[in-house]
């Protein structure tokens, strides 16, 4: 009974911090443009993020050896709550750039301690439902954070003061638990040559969607914002694509585990670059025809980034993983903080709709790539093949993620069941 109190409690203190995090997020972006900041400087906010989100996921494992977990996450929380709140003392766009920067490194740490507190005390039969909860929630949480925009609008302090109390709300299940702290963190490392060596199209499916990915959640409520949207349109728009997205995952996941997946990454990528094109010819103002146009481009393109990590591991051997998962991570990284930023300048020249250009130059890469892929490797029998693991939005994935997922089981051994926490401890530091 105390374990399912304290897995609830978990739940509760994630769902708090993605609650908090998906309003920030929207918010930001919307009340930037509405601050008319240049369109390079919402960008670089998105790029701010994402580079403090890597850094995070890299530096926080040792801050929390040095300190202990509860100690460490009441940091994160605390520095976040503080961000947010400084979001709406200082509105200025370098401000913005740094402080977002600073909100993306806090919220990799904290994220990574409450899912390490899950890892704990999961074992190997509850694995799979814990991890599928726990996504479920995250999902969950960040839609309804993006929501309440709608409700809170964006001027004044309400919203910034609601992200904040739920930023700091999340502190309360992590410093109230009686149970040991768990093992050490996981810290992401990148090994190109063992990504590219066991799936090349997992590679270049990571860049594209950070690229497709981290220019859309960044700048289409710029987009949204420009054709005439007020608050509560932008935030149900996204909502609109969030949730068919996350929708999305299970029919598709299950199909690429019937067929060979590279057909799935084809013709989900194809498919979201011709709404991109679509979204560039017909440049919808606001009306019934947008929320189409993004509820499509959701259902297509959110599914990508699981299906390529289910293709990696459908090559990745024993004990690789994990590894090979933490390097699609990083790679994904990379493209989440470059593309805010190439996104805006090409918006600054071209207009708001620029922006699907770039969605769709880097979806089509995908479909071309995993194409000609297909005419060089077979695919893997469909019985070799684990089945397809629902996964969070590339904002949500982090290095102990990962090792929460049911998969990152078969790094144990042969056996696939860790007899001591000894064992669990070493497949955790070997893991990314």
């Amino acid at each position: 009974m105390a374990s399912v109190i304290k897995i609830y409690a978990l739940f509760l203190g994630s769902a708090l911090l993605m609650f908090g995090g998906g309003l920030q997020g929207l918010l930001l972006s919307v009340r930037g443009a509405e601050e008319n900041f240049s369109l390079l400087s919402l960008g670089l906010i998105g790029t701010g993020w994402s580079v403090g989100f890597v850094a995070g996921s890299i530096a926080v494992p040792m801050i929390v050896r040095k300190v202990g977990h509860i100690r460490a996450f009441s940091v994160m929380a605390a520095i976040g709550t503080v961000t947010i709140l400084l979001n709406l003392l200082w509105i200025n766009d370098v401000g913005w750039i740094v402080l977002r920067a600073l909100s993306g490194f806090c919220f990799a740490g904290a994220a990574m301690i409450v899912e390490s507190w899950l890892n704990e005390v999961a074992d190997n039969r509850s694995r799979g439902t814990i991890f599928s909860i726990y996504v479920t929630i995250n999902m969950a949480a960040s839609t309804l954070g993006q929501i309440a925009m709608s409700v809170t609008g964006t001027a004044g302090y309400l919203p910034f003061v609601l992200g904040a109390i739920s930023f700091i709300c999340a502190v309360l299940p992590t410093a109230l638990t009686s149970s040991p702290q768990p093992r050490p963190l996981a810290s992401a490392k990148l090994d190109l040559r063992l990504l590219y060596r066991t799936s090349p199209v997992a590679a270049i499916a990571a860049f594209s969607c950070g690229m497709a990915n981290g220019s859309f959640g960044t700048l289409a409520p710029v987009y949204g914002y420009e054709q005439g949207l007020d608050a509560g349109g932008i935030a149900f728009l996204f909502a609109v694509a969030a949730i068919l997205g996350a929708i999305a995952q299970i029919p598709f996941g299950r199909l690429s585990d019937r067929i060979d997946r590279r057909w799935v990454l084809i013709g989900l990528a194809g498919a979201a670059s011709v709404i991109g094109l679509l979204l560039v010819l017909i440049n919808p103002t606001a009306g019934w025809l947008m929320y189409v146009f993004f509820a499509a481009y959701g259902f297509v393109a959110n599914p990508l980034y699981a299906v390529a990590v289910a293709h990696a591991n459908d090559f990745a051997k024993d004990g690789e993983f994990a590894r090979v998962a933490g390097g699609m991570l990083l790679i994904l990284g990379v493209g989440l903080a470059i593309g805010p930023a190439v996104s805006s300048m090409l918006m600054g020249t071209f207009g708001p709709v620029a922006l699907f250009m770039v969605t769709a130059l880097f979806h089509a890469l995908l479909a071309g790539f995993a194409y000609l892929r297909m005419r060089m490797r077979n695919a893997p029998d469909a019985a070799d093949r684990a089945p397809f693991q629902p996964m969070g939005t590339d904002k949500q994935v982090t290095p102990e993620t990962i090792v929460l997922d049911p998969r990152a089981d078969s790094d144990s051994g042969p056996s696939n069941e860790p007899s001591s926490q000894a064992e669990r401890s070493d497949v955790q530091e070997r893991a990314i």
